[in-house]
């Protein structure tokens, strides 16, 4: 347990699960997209629907999709910011079964056409779950590097992976395994102590049968 643990996160008020971590799924989810946002359509679940206005979900998640951090003193505006940078934005709620009260469905598009669907979960403390990515199980707390692997479900392909990480001396800290069928398609999540150099993840995305790679690193 960390001093922040205990005190909460450095934000801009006025709470950590609705506030402080909204603006982190915004911010993550511009991350997953990998360029910035022209628009996006944000729901509402459970709580964040229910009083997420009151405390400035909205505008957390709109700031964070602008590339705020929970401490940037702009998030207050960041919906007339959001105007006038040309970040087109829309408001609803949504009922998602079985999923924690504060949780937001984001669907961004990027300007090069790139698009992105996240489910993600303010768990308190300013503390984030990304538990869904293009409706693809996952759980992702953004804390670490973190590979989002799409493949073919064939022998070999975590080896291979698994091998390009241990060979540029990349620790897995924790590592999740996901498919629909067997032999069909399939996610591998990892995340890891040390950054991926891009040489790395293009090396990867060569690999036959691995059809996409996502990397998240918020401190880049």
């Amino acid at each position: 347990m960390s001093i922040f643990d205990i005190l909460g996160p450095v934000m801009v008020g006025p709470s950590s699960s609705h506030t402080a971590g909204a603006v982190r799924i915004g911010y993550i989810t511009r991350k997953l997209l990998g360029e910035p946002p022209v628009s996006a359509e944000i729901y509402m679940h459970g709580s964040f629907a229910a009083t997420g206005k009151g405390h400035g979900t909205d505008k957390a998640i709109v700031a964070g999709l602008l590339g705020m951090k929970p401490d940037d003193e702009r998030i207050p505006s960041s919906l007339a910011i959001a105007k006038a940078e040309s970040l087109c934005v829309s408001f609803g709620v949504i009922e998602l079964a079985n999923r924690h009260p504060n949780t937001a469905l984001i669907r961004a598009v990027g300007q090069g056409g790139r698009r992105i669907e996240v489910i993600a979960s303010s768990v308190g403390g300013g503390k984030v779950k990304i538990v869904k990515i293009d409706q693809q199980d996952a759980n992702i707390s953004g804390e670490y590097p973190t590979l989002i692997i799409h493949n073919l479900d064939q022998p070999g392909h975590v080896a291979e992976v698994t091998s390009a990480l241990f060979n540029r001396a990349i620790n897995i800290a924790t590592m999740q395994l996901y498919r629909d069928v067997r032999g069909g398609y399939a996610v591998m999540v990892l995340e890891t102590d040390e950054p991926v150099p891009p040489d790395v993840i293009a090396m990867l995305a060569g690999i036959k049968g691995i059809l996409k790679i996502t990397y998240l690193n918020i401190e880049e």
